[in-house]
């Protein structure tokens, strides 16, 4: 694949530290958003637009085609915006194919009823390990990279690489793998996939929690991600890996929104369907972490 530049924006949520993007072919002036956070205020139950009309702003300004609205993978600290801008934009939707193991999983979890569909409807397209796929005049190519989540891709456009929460910046390491479905082997795999991308393959994170306080941060390469990812720089050997992962992992919290957020985001960024008050209720299982 040609190592052509796409123009990457991204747009950093304070909040939970996430990173949106968007990702323009200058040639046509098409885009793809990429993982895009629908606000959320927990002690007040209330949703809020801030990241979505920065996005929105940006495009606009720009006299930018949406093409694409792409989920990595659904998220644990944050609504997903994807539904929102597929509505205002008409452009379809797309996450990993085995998201549908996702909707599974946590059907099970929260309990819901044989009205929850775990078929992947709730996007227009599901990609498989491999696929390819248009924007603009860019190719880009789906890799299957899970451990995070069963369901984690990496998209690869141009010469960017848009690796969700596989990896960190250098100084924040790798993703946490304890989450249901995950797993630290698997991770370490799909990280060794990602580095033997071409060296200058621009990396984009899907977090940055800002450690010591720093500017955050959401771009580096697959060399300085080799050579200096605190957690991969000494080459350790999967076994080290997993045991320094599943170590650390022990010691974390629950994301805040974890059990708020997936009951929306495996429904593709929707709410659950109102109740007959016209109100949408999310449902926590007490007592199951």
């Amino acid at each position: 694949m040609a190592a052509v530049t796409p123009e990457v924006t991204g747009f950093y949520d304070d909040k939970t530290g996430s990173v949106q993007y968007v990702v323009v072919d200058p040639s046509t002036a098409r885009c793809a958003i990429i993982d895009p956070v629908w606000n959320y205020d927990e002690t007040a139950a209330r949703t809020s637009t801030e990241s979505f009309d920065a996005i929105t702003a940006f495009i606009d300004a720009h006299d930018l085609t949406v093409e694409w609205i792409l989920d990595t993978h659904p998220h644990a600290d944050h609504f997903s915006a994807g539904v929102l801008l597929g509505e205002r934009y008409g452009a379809p939707r797309a996450i990993g194919q085995k998201v549908v193991e996702v909707q599974k999983l946590w059907k099970r979890i929260y309990n819901f009823g044989d009205d929850y569909p775990t078929d992947g409807r709730q996007w227009d397209r599901l990609f498989a390990d491999g696929e390819t796929f248009q924007l603009g005049n860019l190719d880009a190519h789906v890799m299957l990279s899970p451990g995070h989540t069963l369901a984690s891709i990496t998209y690869v456009i141009g010469d960017a690489a848009f690796v969700h929460d596989t990896l960190f910046m250098p100084d924040s390491g790798t993703a946490r793998a304890d989450f249901p479905g995950g797993d630290a082997r698997t991770l370490f795999r799909s990280i060794q996939r990602i580095l033997e991308l071409p060296d200058a393959t621009r990396i984009f994170v899907g977090h940055d929690y800002r450690p010591d306080g720093r500017d955050a941060r959401w771009e580096s390469t697959v060399a300085e991600q080799r050579a200096t990812n605190t957690h991969l720089r000494d080459d350790p050997s999967e076994d080290e890996y997993v045991a320094m992962r599943e170590s650390r992992d022990a010691t974390l919290p629950l994301p805040a929104l974890m059990l708020a957020a997936l009951q929306v985001n495996t429904r593709g960024g929707r709410l659950p369907e109102p109740e007959d008050n016209g109100r949408s209720y999310l449902k926590i299982p007490l007592n199951q972490f």
